[in-house]
């Protein structure tokens, strides 16, 4: 995208109307507007926040920036409807004490032992798809790949029967499609039919776990259904909806990882012979790990799989010197902040070198990803597993993205081995 052109995108910004070159490659954009105008006013009232700093002071101060989705998504989704009860209920849309109550259950499942005993599982999966992928020669690293490994871990959280696994993905992708900031009917139809068939799911796999527990150490829904011995426990719409949001908020982000990466990497070979180099062609995963960890960050600092996310002041405030009233809308630019040059040298190279990287791809403050060091996990065993079985890979057509302004990532990204 050219400079201009990115600056007469920027000058008319409108989330619920963006243009097909925005989707391709929203940068420059960015860019534009942290030039020009960090805090912007946008067509609809909100406010749109592009520069790290801004995003930090707003993540940080939760009592004056509020997550509590409720004003804008009632009229978004219509009173009563299965989108509006989900995303008002889920951990992420809301404040303390529900926010609370639901993360400490769910970290107390995700502790570092919990995740270190996923790792030998998570390794088996990944090499039974490489096979797969071997045995073809090639196919989809979105498909065959990456949307294939947080589905299963997920899946495995909750305990979910590997046979009844199918339909998960495409209720997750319905579901967080519905967050877009213009909507179609046909996305709203289908966000809405797949929460319900997601929580009539539920209902009967909660049933059977209050009849025979699993182990709530490593089993979220058991954790859930429990609650903590001396603490409350959930309410049947919040232990549900919430199960709803642990698939969501571990699936379409993890596989945009993946998939993000490895495309990234054929656009930066010198970086790809970099890390096939570290790697080697016996490769020491534990002596990796460093490498492998400041990798991982950067691709999710380079190219965020979520991009955007919203605050509401309580208060009348100031960020980045502008004066915002009580009640006004905010959008943190997530993609935009991870490529501010204030926080970052030369942020739009991809650097699998860098440190000290304080991307904001997981959040930051009380809301920070309550997931991020399995996503970690899935990140660097996948890539680098990928790469050990095949360096030569190569995409043999041009990858279709998602469409999407909020979650960044690919449809389709057919690749070869040579």
């Amino acid at each position: 995208m050219s400079p201009g052109r990115a600056r007469e995108i920027a000058a008319s910004l409108d989330l619920r109307a963006l243009p097909p070159d925005f989707y391709a490659n929203p940068f420059p954009v960015y860019a534009a507007l942290r030039g020009s105008e960090p805090v912007r006013r946008m067509p609809d009232g909100s406010w749109f926040l592009t520069r790290h700093a801004d995003l930090v002071q707003v993540y940080r101060d939760a009592h004056c920036f509020s997550s509590d989705k409720k004003v804008e998504f009632t009229p978004k989704y219509g009173a009563g409807s299965a989108l509006l009860e989900h995303h008002t209920t889920s951990l992420v849309f809301n404040d303390p004490p529900l926010h609370t109550r639901v993360r400490k259950l769910i970290m107390g499942a995700l502790t570092r032992r919990a995740i270190a005993d996923m790792e030998p599982g998570l390794i088996l999966l990944v090499e039974t798809l490489l096979d797969g992928i071997e045995a073809k020669g090639g196919g989809d690293l979105v498909e065959d790949f990456a949307s294939a490994i947080p589905v299963e871990i997920i899946g495995n959280l909750l305990a979910v029967p590997r046979d009844e696994r199918g339909p998960l993905r495409g209720w997750s992708l319905a579901i967080l499609g519905a967050l877009e900031p213009k909507l179609t009917p046909e996305q709203e139809a289908a966000g809405n039919r797949s929460v319900r068939e997601f929580l009539d799911y539920l209902k009967v796999l909660v049933a059977d776990r209050r009849k025979y527990p699993g182990d709530p150490e490593h089993d979220v829904l058991t954790r859930l259904v429990q609650g903590e011995d001396a603490g409350e426990k959930l309410t049947e719409t919040e232990l549900l909806q919430n199960c709803v949001f642990i698939l969501n908020a571990g699936h379409e982000t993890t596989t945009n990882l993946i998939g993000n990466a490895l495309a990234a990497l054929e656009e930066w070979p010198q970086e790809k012979e970099r890390l096939l180099r570290a790697i080697g062609e016996r490769p020491d995963w534990d002596a990796l790990e460093p490498a492998m960890t400041l990798a991982v960050d950067e691709f999710l600092r380079f190219e965020s799989s979520n991009q955007l996310g919203n605050r509401r002041a309580l208060q009348a405030c100031e960020v980045g010197g502008v004066a915002l009233a009580e009640g006004a809308l905010v959008t943190l630019c997530i993609g935009a902040a991870n490529r501010d040059p204030a926080q970052f040298a030369d942020p739009d190279v991809l650097d699998l070198r860098r440190e000290n990287n304080r991307h904001l791809a997981f959040g930051f403050g009380i809301h920070q990803c309550a997931g991020l060091s399995l996503a970690r996990l899935e990140g660097k065993v996948a890539i680098g597993r990928f790469l050990a079985r095949f360096p030569r890979y190569r995409l043999t057509e041009m990858p279709t993205r998602g469409g999407r302004a909020r979650f960044r990532g690919f449809l389709e990204a057919p690749f070869a081995l040579e």
